[in-house]
């Protein structure tokens, strides 16, 4: 990998990708052995992009991630003893017994997927881009211009620097700066909530089984790791996040524990807590001539179904085989009618599961009497009828 300080002040490049995190990241590594010459541009330090912070946040990950994370040659970097199993998932709504369930055993396999830290698979997938020659990090830029034409697209950077390149892919985001650069515009939507995460041990054993507990004023939700260690997940009204936020680690531990009902008896925080604002966003395009958006840049989830990570590396999987197949048949990588096939199929992939997530966080804490109702009668139909549990565990495989 190249470092900014042995680069030119103009800069050729076939594809200049927009910010540094795990999904811009993973999108360079795609084209390892190759010789797609790829930057990658981020405000940050090099020394931070290579050691990341813990954040507090967990990654659910699928077996279809995996299997990216595989053929990026990454997962076998990652330290079995960051990796938890998840084998089951709990669906509970308010204070009944009754809950839905899915279970590994339906997808036939081993477990439902894998919990690691989103440092740790950071910290990985910086140490493989390290090892690509044809991918270069220039670190403390920022975009501060953006021109395409029909040639080439062209970007301004902070440091004085013009990169030029086939195609722009932004990285950056949800709330993407290079998006806005460019006309393109999001549909968002403010949940007026917060969502605090943090690590903590309990005293029962959690059995590798996820939990998701609709209360109605907030949502607790627990991910199996290692040991008797889960990560929750609190999302709640931004006064009481606060609250939350503010109390000692005793009185967070006791308002956890009786959040949870004394479900895993004792609680103990492991570590800092960590507050994120909760904002859903879906791109009105996910293209345009010479530029592209990936990851949270194209859709911002919201973290109740854990399939944000899940649907970037989807993403950048598409996106990786439209511009391989465009080079393999002589194509210019940076045409619409190449990227309106990735478009295209995100589109199909992102849309049901943006909108299912959205309206299950609206169903389950709606504190009408109806809905109260619905939800009831949802969790049992997703349970008895085979075709719709089937439809839920088929974004785990």
């Amino acid at each position: 990998m190249s470092l900014n300080k042995k680069v030119k002040k103009n800069l050729v490049f076939d594809i200049v990708v927009v910010g540094a995190g795990p999904t811009g990241i993973a999108f360079a590594c795609g084209f390892a052995e190759t010789n797609i010459r790829v930057a990658i541009v981020d405000k940050l330090p090099r020394e931070v992009v290579a050691n990341p912070k813990i954040d507090g946040r967990e990654i659910a990950l699928t077996h279809h991630s995996v299997k990216i994370l595989k053929k990026l040659d990454v997962w076998r970097h990652i330290s079995s003893q960051s990796i938890s199993e998840i084998k089951e998932a709990r669906v509970l709504d308010g204070s009944s017994k009754y809950f839905l369930n899915f279970n590994h055993q339906e997808i036939r396999k081993e477990n439902l997927g894998y919990l690691i830290p989103n440092h740790v698979i950071r910290e990985n997938l910086y140490k493989r881009l390290r090892k690509l020659p044809n991918i270069t990090l220039i670190n403390k830029a920022e975009c501060v211009s953006v021109d395409v034409n029909k040639q080439y697209a062209s970007i301004m950077l902070s440091n004085g620097k013009k990169i030029k390149a086939s195609l722009i892919v932004a990285a950056d985001s949800r709330f993407s700066k290079v998006r806005s650069k460019m006309g393109i515009s999001v549909f968002s939507r403010n949940f007026n909530k917060d969502m605090i995460v943090c690590r903590m041990e309990h005293e029962k054993p959690h059995e590798n089984i996820a939990y998701e507990f609709f209360r109605y004023n907030q949502t607790q939700a627990s991910l199996p790791y290692i040991k008797n260690q889960s990560s929750i997940v609190t999302t709640a009204t931004k006064d009481f996040s606060s609250n939350l936020m503010k109390m000692s680690d005793k009185k967070f531990n006791q308002e956890m524990q009786n959040s949870f009902n004394n479900f895993f008896g004792k609680m103990k925080l492991i570590g800092k807590r960590y507050s994120y604002p909760m904002i859903t966003t879906y791109t009105k395009k996910f293209v345009s001539h010479r530029f592209a958006v990936v990851g949270d840049a194209a859709v911002g989830m919201h973290p109740v179904t854990a399939h944000g990570f899940n649907l970037g590396l989807k993403g950048l999987e598409i996106l990786i085989n439209e511009i391989k197949t465009a080079i393999k048949n002589k194509t210019d990588i940076g045409l619409t009618t190449v990227l309106q096939n990735y478009q295209f199929k995100l589109h199909r992939v992102a849309a049901p599961i943006y909108l299912a997530t959205n309206g299950i966080v609206n169903l389950y804490t709606s504190t009408i009497f109806p809905a109260k109702l619905t939800r009831q009668f949802i969790l049992r139909l997703v349970n008895t009828v085979k075709p719709v549990k089937r439809a839920f565990l088929s974004v785990l495989e």
